[in-house]
């Protein structure tokens, strides 16, 4: 792994994105939705570029590097789906800043738990994300899966784990999170702080960026760290 971004660089490349000039132009277009071949898929390439390598790359020039690497995989799929060219090109940009935009705030919070843990406790990749493991930590020999779910809060404070398709070995740690759409608008008319803006404000494992990315803080991942320093010392 190369030594490059840290989780501070990573902060500040996310503060940069201009999130809403994003969703103003991808949010609305949903033509291609129907389940893409895994060889068409950008979850590899996103753990490569923001975590192997370590890349704080714009989303305009990670696509241009996906669609370059996934050519001819691509130009089978729109025939496949019988599209007109244009309409798959607009379709496919979209889906995959859709992808991005999660991704890299999951992506995100491998950073912070990096930040708590040490250099190279911290393991992220579609294999493991498959297996129920977004974030896998190894601290002092033991091993930490986190799963992350954004939901409601009805589903952040259910006592019911997330599902995972496989077991792996070590304690599974489910980071539900709500994000509420009102933070960009937080008070009633009569000047009083919604419900669901109050609630955020209150999780201190979770933050908001001011161009609107929800993101982990390093009280997510400290109280699981001084378990393991308590009990394995």
């Amino acid at each position: 792994m190369k030594d490059m971004m840290t989780k501070t660089q990573f902060d500040t490349f996310l503060k940069g994105i201009d999130l809403k000039r994003y969703r103003q132009m991808y949010s609305g277009v949903k033509i291609l939705e129907m389940d893409m071949p895994k060889d068409t898929q950008a979850i590899n390439l996103l753990y490569r570029v923001y975590w192997e390598e370590r890349e704080p790359l714009s989303f305009e020039d990670f696509y241009s590097r996906y669609r370059t690497e996934r050519t001819q995989e691509l130009r089978t799929f729109r025939k496949m789906t019988t599209m007109c060219k244009d309409c798959f090109e607009r379709g496919l940009k979209a889906r995959i800043y859709r992808t991005w935009a999660g991704l890299i705030t999951q992506i995100h919070a491998g950073y912070v738990a990096e930040s708590v843990f040490g250099k190279g406790s911290v393991a992220m990749s579609r294999e493991l994300d498959s297996m129920g493991a977004d974030i896998r930590v190894t601290y002092k020999e033991q091993n930490l899966n986190y799963q992350v779910k954004k939901t409601s809060y009805s589903g952040v404070m259910s006592r019911h784990p997330l599902p995972r398709k496989k077991r792996l070995p070590g304690k599974n740690i489910d980071l539900k999170y709500e994000v509420p759409t009102c933070l960009s608008d937080p008070k009633t008319k009569s000047g009083e702080y919604r419900k669901p803006y109050l609630r955020f404000m209150t999780d201190k494992r979770t933050t908001a960026f001011d161009n609107g990315f929800v993101t982990f803080t390093a009280i997510t991942f400290k109280p699981d760290k001084d378990t393991v320093d308590r009990e394995v010392g």
